[in-house]
């Protein structure tokens, strides 16, 4: 369950590691465990598939009476020396018409019934992906780009479900047309199938030959794509800094370079796979050339009427015609697997440790925190922390200071269980972290990030978005406490003033006053503040800081900060260093050690 007390960013960047993203496309899975799971979300619609397969039969089969209509109709013309049997045609012609009426409307029926499917099926399947990402680890949000994410939920399930239903639904029509006429034939002249005998086994090894090569420019297609989506969602989010630094033709360089390679992909993907339906139909054509060449000389032989040729003929084009299909839906379905692969490969992500069994609520929070000889590393090779052990007290403030990289927001990381240590053990209130549930665990936290999140919605329902149930009067209360109630009263509706895109219509610093009056509604025993003042002036810095200071009286305070001055008053500051508690003090004693804290808090007035 997400955490309603996180009220700053999305999540908390990992900012003490570094590598390469990873990329959905990853790894090979196999065919038959891709079809597998494709059933499985068609199949939980048995009834409706059902109905879909009797319109199929039933418009299949009325549609393919036609020829035999047509051939006894040609017969009827010439069954008596020079007179026509008018009963008969007029007849035979009347009944293909109400035969291949009566398909059209059931074939008009199926789509609909094929709609419904595939509403249900793109429906179960978007929300079984993002029912994942909500049980998904923080450290997975690390190794993956948001747009190749958002790409999966967008272009790849539709891309699942457009193959899933229409193509689905094509080839059981085809395998049934196919079979029909194969059997119509065998009822008119068997010796004329032994055209296909050359021709057929020519086609099915041409087409297994296509997909083995194009399966996997399909897949290379979604991931260029997905890696595209990922670049483009970057730079949107980076526009300011991109034209503050004047950086606009490297990125569009950059996106050039990835928007060709996904093109080239595509291209490729597309050249090959389409390549499938021409070279069938060739083939199609040459075994109905074949077909009409050996028909008409039996026919002289007297072995086949004029009508039946005809029928067969018609039979022939209606035998192949569905193979040509299935060929051309073959590139589709190539690209359908891969974007289930890469769907499959989400929903199949591991999802946050359960807790454990015996895992108990946590209760009554005082707000002792400690950390007893700790070490993290977010990847085996590369320890965070050190045999790191601290203590906060209930209602203390402890103020984490350090350079980049040092291993303060690691702390804040691990005190969540966003992350579990590697050793070490973490307690709340004397209680081991991992015998806590998770869920019990967060409530017990209010975070306000550097990174401001705000919804689109009215400026109430962001401050009371950790509390749905807040009143009037204790939102408005919370808004005076960060000094934004002031500037919300100056807008044209106030507290119903509907924030867009994240609250671009607002400042960053008063977006960031109202995520600190999110957090200042809230009731939990413990605050952490991950650098939550660097987005506001001075003066208004000051204002809140004294704010803080009486709100959280009682509660135990997590402050990182590179403003030093903004930490003056905190009962404690530790001075992270490569992973370890280098110094440890108020702030007059670390400056009377004239150590690491000393030179970092100096540096801050220094001029050069």
């Amino acid at each position: 369950m997400a955490n309603p007390n996180i009220i700053g960013g999305g999540r908390m960047a990992r900012m003490e590691t570094s590598g390469d993203r990873r990329n959905l496309s990853d790894g090979v899975r196999p065919k038959k465990d891709i079809l597998f799971r494709l059933w499985n979300y068609l199949g939980k619609y048995r009834l409706f598939l059902l109905l879909a397969l009797f319109l199929v039969l039933s418009s299949s089969g009325l549609s393919l009476l036609g020829p035999r209509l047509s051939g006894e109709a040609i017969d009827a013309i010439g069954s008596t020396a020079g007179k026509v049997d008018f009963h008969t045609v007029f007849y035979k012609a009347g009944a293909m018409i109400v035969c291949y009426l009566l398909s059209g409307i059931l074939t008009y029926l199926l789509a609909l019934v094929m709609n419904q499917i595939s509403r249900k099926v793109i429906t179960k399947m978007r929300k079984d992906v993002f029912d994942r990402l909500t049980r998904l680890p923080v450290g997975f949000f690390d190794q993956y780009q948001a747009g190749d994410i958002i790409s999966v939920l967008s272009y790849d399930i539709n891309t699942v479900n457009q193959s899933l239903t229409n193509d689905f639904l094509q080839i059981v029509k085809s395998v049934v047309i196919v079979f029909v006429s194969l059997g119509m034939m065998l009822t008119i002249a068997p010796v004329l199938l032994l055209v296909f005998v050359v021709t057929i086994p020519v086609t099915v090894w041409f087409t297994r030959f296509l997909t083995r090569k194009v399966r996997p420019l399909f897949r290379r297609r979604s991931a260029a794509l997905g890696e595209l989506n990922g670049y483009v969602e970057e730079m949107i989010g980076g526009q300011k800094t991109t034209r503050a630094y004047g950086r606009e033709a490297q990125v569009v360089t950059q996106f050039d370079k990835k928007n060709e390679k996904a093109v080239q992909a595509y291209t490729k993907s597309e050249s090959l796979g389409t390549l499938t339906g021409p070279s069938v139909n060739f083939l199609n054509n040459a075994s109905l050339a074949l077909v009409s060449i050996f028909g008409a000389l039996l026919y002289l032989g007297g072995g086949i009427s004029l009508g039946g040729l005809a029928s067969f003929v018609q039979y022939s084009r209606k035998f192949s015609g569905p193979i040509n299909e299935v060929a051309n839906i073959i590139g589709e379905l190539q690209s359908a697997f891969a974007a289930a692969e890469r769907v499959f490969r989400l929903i199949d992500e591991s999802p946050e440790t359960e807790d454990a069994a015996d895992a108990k609520e946590l209760t009554d929070v005082q707000g002792d925190v400690v950390l007893k000889h700790v070490d993290f590393g977010y990847t085996p090779d590369r320890m965070i922390l050190k045999n790191l052990s601290l203590h906060a007290e209930p209602g203390s403030v402890v103020a984490i200071v350090g350079p980049t990289g040092a291993g303060k927001t690691t702390i804040i990381n691990l005190l969540m269980r966003f992350y579990d240590a590697n050793k070490g053990t973490v307690y709340i209130d004397g209680k081991d972290i991992q015998t806590l549930t998770r869920d019990s665990l967060r409530r017990a936290f209010t975070m306000v990030l550097q990174e401001t999140w705000l919804f689109q919605g009215t400026i109430f329902e962001n401050i009371s978005y950790g509390k749905p149930d807040a009143t009037q009067e204790e939102v408005i209360a919370a808004a005076k406490a960060a000094r934004i109630h002031n500037y919300i009263q100056q807008l044209p509706e106030g507290y119903n003033t509907v924030l867009t895109d994240n609250g671009t219509n607002i400042s960053k610093g008063q977006k960031q006053l109202l995520t600190i009056a999110r957090a200042m509604l809230l009731e939990a025993k413990i605050l952490i503040l991950d650098e939550a003042t660097s987005n506001v002036d001075t003066q208004t810095e000051r204002q809140i800081q004294d704010a803080m200071l009486t709100l959280m009286k009682g509660r135990t305070c997590f402050v990182i900060a590179h403003r030093l001055s903004t930490i003056r008053n905190a009962d404690q500051i530790l001075v992270m260093n490569n992973g370890t508690i280098a110094e440890n003090g108020t702030h007059d004693q670390l400056l009377a050690q004239n150590g690491i804290y000393a030179k970092l808090y100096n540096a801050q007035f220094e001029t050069t």
